[in-house]
């Protein structure tokens, strides 16, 4: 039911004279905006056809800047078709950061789609250099045509991406095995969010996280409807029993030999949010089938890392539902109770990502892990505090330090928020433990000071470190590609929970 487009990372070399010997559909340079104007960086070209390029690139209406592209006609001694340049932008200290780096092949590759094979020249002297542009190519290579009566209406995206190196073959292999598991997690999120919610929904959703474990050391158990309802997991049948489609809970267990840590990831599986009874107007519920993206990036990121063997334990909650009005639908006023025992009043049915949450949460704590993150689609005010690209981390100080740090490594936009004590009473209600909805200023802290209610003991009798992370509006762009970046669904967060999960086992 998934369909993956990545691109396949399958030719690296370090040979001289590369350019005279590598056939490929385009060969890749990068201009960077210098202070006198554009500057081409290191590149594979001869000396004369370089300094003769150089000079022609303000001619030619290069400047640079990220994203630009231009095709030229290609150079005497290339076997390329067609010579690509693509600006990196202003540079610092004279060499591309590897972010730079990263959203040059990332944008190239988008650019060129419709080609097969891209050869990017952009400077790979190291390890980490190589890394980011070959996880680029993967970021860049992604292209959803699964639902097309005509497959021939989107141009498909680049298939093969060779990365001109000097980094040794050993070391190379390694980078390009991670980036291409990097890819294809990010690029798998991007599908299961932009499928549309009539074919996405919460029996299918866990179908699809069965098919992605395949083969891997990853054991998957699927609860239904009833065996929530027998098992207190009030949320979830709360905010699913207004629909047709009935809720699922599914956990995924890696468990690695000598794993040093035991990690609990928690996601929103909301597959379509109509607001429920508390019902969106119509055009917020145009995006809404990405209010998924949560569960979607926790699941690739479990998968990835199984891939990877990466020595982490990880349990992975997807709380799966759809939020519809109906007969039977959750009311406002009504008071469930959460799995553990306590209880929500809800006041506002369209604040329903948190019941699901609470429940995730509140069911990976009984397991005491070292850490619980959990991932979700959570508030509008994310998107009126931090933008559309900068998702909000929230909760222990170790914790949301490490994730900014990870997130900062690979290139994914996350800033620190705090937990306000005097948001807590906000919450409080006259019938039930606590309320889903509370102070509106601040709101995406609200909905984090919520979530912590449901964030247990740990084996030291102290609460359990925590992170939430509210992706709410860089899960999903509505706006015109950039970089890396399609239109639609994105796969934020996957890149910075695999690098995080990554550090628990060193």
């Amino acid at each position: 039911m998934v369909a993956n487009s990545v691109v396949s990372l399958n030719s690296v070399s370090a040979r001289a004279g590369i350019v005279g010997t590598l056939e490929s559909d385009a060969l890749v340079i990068g201009v960077a905006q210098g202070s006198d104007g554009p500057v081409l960086l290191e590149h594979p070209l001869a000396e004369q056809e370089a300094v003769a390029l150089s000079d022609s690139l303000q001619i030619l209406g290069v400047s640079g800047a990220a994203d630009e592209v231009r095709r030229l006609p290609a150079l005497s001694k290339m076997k390329a078709s067609v010579l690509v340049l693509i600006g990196l932008g202003k540079l610092d200290d004279g060499a591309p950061a590897l972010e730079a780096l990263r959203r040059a092949a990332g944008s190239a590759v988008r650019q060129l789609a419709g080609l097969e094979h891209v050869a990017l020249a952009l400077p790979a002297s190291g390890v980490a250099e190589l890394a980011a542009i070959a996880e680029g190519a993967a970021l860049g290579s992604y292209s959803y045509q699964a639902r097309r009566s005509d497959p021939t209406a989107v141009k498909p995206a680049v298939q093969k991406v060779s990365v001109l190196t000097s980094v040794n073959a050993k070391a190379a292999k390694t980078v390009l095995d991670r980036a291409t598991a990097v890819g294809k997690a990010v690029n798998t999120t991007r599908t299961l969010v932009n499928e549309p919610p009539n074919l996405l929904y919460p029996e299918t959703f866990a179908q699809a996280a069965k098919e992605l474990s395949k083969g891997l050391p990853i054991k998957v158990t699927v609860l239904d409807e009833k065996r929530l309802e027998k098992d207190g997991y009030g949320g979830i049948i709360g905010v699913g029993k207004g629909s047709s489609r009935q809720p699922r809970l599914v956990k995924l267990e890696y468990s690695p030999v000598r794993a040093k840590k035991h990690l609990a990831l928690v996601g929103k599986g909301i597959t379509f949010d109509s607001g429920g009874l508390s019902l969106k107007p119509a055009t917020g519920m145009m995006t809404m089938k990405c209010d998924m993206a949560g569960a979607a990036a926790i699941l690739t990121a479990t998968v990835a890392a199984a891939e990877l063997g990466v020595p982490t334990k990880l349990t992975a909650w997807l709380c799966i539902a759809e939020n519809m009005p109906s007969g039977t639908a959750g009311r406002p006023s009504d008071v469930i109770t959460i799995f553990g025992g306590k209880t929500v009043e809800v006041l506002n049915t369209d604040a329903e990502g948190r019941l699901v949450m609470a429940d995730g949460l509140a069911a990976g704590s009984a397991e005491q892990p070292d850490v619980i993150l959990d991932v979700a689609t959570l508030t509008g005010a994310q998107m009126i505090a931090l933008g559309n690209r900068y998702a909000g981390v929230m909760g222990d100080e170790a914790v949301s330090t490490a994730i900014a740090a990870a997130a900062a490594a690979t290139g994914e936009l996350f800033w620190r928020m705090p937990l306000p004590e005097e948001l807590r009473p906000s919450l409080d209600s006259p019938v039930a433990d606590l309320a889903n909805i509370g102070e509106r200023m601040g709101g995406m802290m609200t909905a984090a000071v919520f979530l912590r209610e449901f964030v247990g003991e740990g084996k030291n009798g102290e609460q359990i470190p925590w992170a939430h992370l509210d992706i709410a509006g860089p899960s999903f762009n509505e706006s015109a590609p950039y970089g890396y970046t399609p239109k639609n669904g994105t796969g934020m967060s996957v890149r910075t929970l695999l690098s995080y999960i990554e550090s628990l086992g060193h």
